[in-house]
């Protein structure tokens, strides 16, 4: 993990990607900018990481960069956040250029990126010191380790930290600068179901102390529970932008009705439906995907035919379904980050 003020210190990205479309301004009827991208692009040599990706987020939202590994997702972000420096487009912090205006944009961003080194032998109070020494108008140590369950922790070394732990400690050094706006890339990666949930509670917590919080990630769960809008990345472009309701919405093309058959059937006497566009089995489970009135057409059916659907669900479209759409390939939830 590594935060905006040690720069210094070790971060790594992935340079894969490519391209992205037009600018996509926050909704009507939201606060004012905190962040402004308008066509960004970066390449490395010949392979173009970032192409024309632009949109807005604005001021108290949680925004999430949604994409496959290798999409681009980290280097835009450290091209926003000036950690590098993008061939050409423009960002704006709550109005301040990161190359032009680097001393501004420090005080009121906090970032947490996705790889990084702490000393093994600082204690978790001396960390935060040193961080908290970084800024003019920082936020109190004390509280913020209070807030984020790091109390105890405060004479522990780095090295005997949880990887829990260490996410907390990773959001405090992004918040000890009393930021505007936050930036997490990948914060719950390697934490455990009950960690990851702990970190969702953290995330919410940020915007609830009037942080506006941009949050990198490749999970589809974690961008649903936690996320007022998204923006899609595949291959360095911007597929989709718009609410994690909405982008499930536009997944939904076809009904999807899933139960346990009381016996075996064939397929055709499904398929043979107006209703039926595909079967399927998965293990016990049968899947119908359809239009119309599918769930009685499949019940009715069967039923005629001496066999009875058990657990019978009209399955809804997530984030999930939209990623899949829209990029043609599963997410890869444990994998290497872009």
């Amino acid at each position: 993990m590594v935060n905006a003020p040690a720069q210094d210190m070790e971060n790594s990205v992935t340079r894969s990607g490519s391209a992205a479309p037009a600018a996509a301004a926050a909704e009507p009827g939201m606060s004012q900018a905190a962040v402004e991208i308008s066509h960004l692009h970066k390449t490395y040599g010949t392979l173009t990481a970032v192409d024309d990706v632009s949109f807005t987020v604005a001021e108290g939202e949680i925004f999430g960069i949604l994409g496959p590994n290798g999409a681009g997702k980290t280097t835009t972000v450290e091209c926003a956040i000036g950690l590098r420096t993008p061939d050409s487009g423009t960002v704006r912090l709550m109005g301040f250029d990161p190359r032009t205006q680097a001393a501004e944009v420090h005080e009121i961003v906090g970032v947490q990126l996705q790889s990084g080194a702490l000393p093994d032998q600082l204690k978790v109070r001396e960390i935060l010191d040193m961080y908290q020494s970084f800024y003019r108008q920082p936020a109190d140590v004390g509280e913020l380790a209070d807030v984020l369950g790091l109390t105890d922790k405060m004479g522990s070394f780095y090295k005997t930290l949880s990887g829990g732990q260490r996410q907390r400690l990773s959001v405090a050094l992004a918040l000890v600068g009393n930021p505007k706006v936050a930036v997490l890339d990948e914060m719950t990666t390697g934490l455990d179901p009950q960690a990851r949930r702990d970190a969702w509670d953290l995330i919410r917590g940020m915007r609830d102390r009037g942080v506006t919080v941009v949050l990198v990630t490749h999970f589809m769960e974690e961008a649903e529970r936690l996320c007022d809008r998204v923006a899609l990345i595949d291959a360095g472009r911007v597929v989709a932008l718009d609410t994690p309701a909405r982008l499930a919405a536009r997944a939904r093309g076809s009904k999807v009705v899933r139960f346990v058959p009381s016996d075996h059937f064939d397929d055709s006497l499904l398929t043979g439906l107006p209703e039926v566009t595909n079967v399927r089995h998965d293990g016990q489970h049968v899947e119908v995907d359809g239009s119309g009135d599918l769930v009685n057409a499949v019940i009715l059916t069967l039923a005629a035919a001496g066999v009875t659907a058990h657990d019978v669900e009209l399955v809804a479209s997530n984030l999930e379904d939209a990623f899949v759409k829209l990029t043609g390939r599963h997410s890869d939830p444990e994998g290497a980050t872009s």
